[in-house]
């Protein structure tokens, strides 16, 4: 008998020590709520209509007539180049056309042939067009009312790749183009307003509509572009000011957990929720949707009423086993 007291209390005293030894955590209920789906977009302003205007063929700039910063309207000259080109285009054509004239003249009177003026109408047509063109480009006017938005040459300078003058349409709106996960696009819908707010105005909302919906997805990103418009008609918004684009998508039932129950993989950017049942935890990857003050919205990964650890995740591993702490022990 006493050897058996002996043995009994040793086992005590064995379960005792491993029940030290396990880890202490303490823990909370996943709970599935109605949240609201307030989405927050970032992106850059950009003008409603951006031209470049450039010569079709390489010229000497002999004058730019504004400067960045200018307010130039439809139609309006704006750089003219160098014409030593289409003056000589010009003698060739009234050349070619008093040629023509005397064949089609010498062919009344029966002394030239239907060919010879076929063939200088052609050359005429030709020539035309050639000089017709070549003026288009020796004036550069601008085809939109905006503003000169950059200037990329000098007088004197000869044309290349880049354009001599952008001009940027600033009114009577802007716009805004946003990246959404294609898991919102049947949220999405043309029209829907939005509020949007920039770094260079605190404090200040601008209301804007989503005006259209790129049809394709990237699949890099599995994101779409929906284009959104903000009426602009004193022209405060320019383009590149660094714009948040707030959409209010509904309210959707999802689970919610304390932030504390959201572990960080280190090295990566996954997260993960350890869940206890049973007297083990077990350790699930989860999709984060917004922060609610103090907790997260959870896309996956977690089910309503699920006991998640909120502390103690430190010593955790998944399937091992855990004490809870009633939360008056926890520290």
């Amino acid at each position: 008998m006493l050897l058996l007291a002996a043995s009994c209390g040793k086992g005590d005293e064995n379960a005792a020590t491993h029940e030290e030894e396990l880890p202490k955590i303490t823990v909370d209920v996943a709970r599935q709520l109605d949240v609201p789906q307030m989405k927050e977009y970032t992106a850059n302003v950009d003008a409603e209509n951006i031209n470049n205007i450039a010569p079709s063929t390489p010229n000497r700039i002999k004058t730019i007539r504004v400067e960045v910063g200018d307010r130039v309207r439809a139609g309006q000259e704006l750089v003219s180049l160098d014409r030593s080109n289409i003056d000589q285009l010009r003698i060739n054509l009234d050349q070619i056309e008093r040629e023509y004239k005397r064949a089609a003249q010498l062919l009344e009177i029966g002394s030239g042939t239907q060919q010879a003026v076929d063939q200088l109408k052609a050359q005429l047509d030709a020539a035309r067009s050639q000089y017709d063109n070549l003026l288009e480009n020796t004036v550069l006017r601008s085809p939109i009312s905006g503003v000169v938005t950059a200037r990329n040459y000098d007088p004197g300078d000869m044309t290349g790749s880049m354009p001599v003058l952008t001009v940027g349409q600033l009114s009577p709106v802007v716009k805004v183009l946003i990246s959404i996960s294609e898991n919102d696009m049947a949220l999405i819908s043309n029209g829907m307003p939005v509020t949007v707010s920039l770094d260079a105005f605190p404090g200040e909302n601008f209301d804007g509509t989503v005006q259209r919906i790129y049809p394709t997805i990237d699949t890099a990103t599995r994101t779409f572009i929906a284009e959104v418009r903000i009426a602009n008609p004193k022209e405060r918004l320019k383009p590149g000011m660094f714009a948040r684009v707030s959409i209010d998508l509904g309210h959707k039932q999802n689970v919610v957990v304390p932030d504390r129950a959201v572990v960080k993989q280190t090295g990566s950017g996954n997260k993960y929720v350890y869940t206890y049942s049973n007297g083990k935890v077990a350790y699930k990857k989860v999709q984060l949707g917004q922060r609610l003050g103090d907790s997260y919205e959870l896309l996956d990964g977690i089910a309503d009423g699920d006991t998640v650890v909120i502390s103690g995740q430190s010593r955790l591993a998944d399937g091992v086993q855990a004490i809870v702490l009633h939360p008056e022990n926890a520290n």
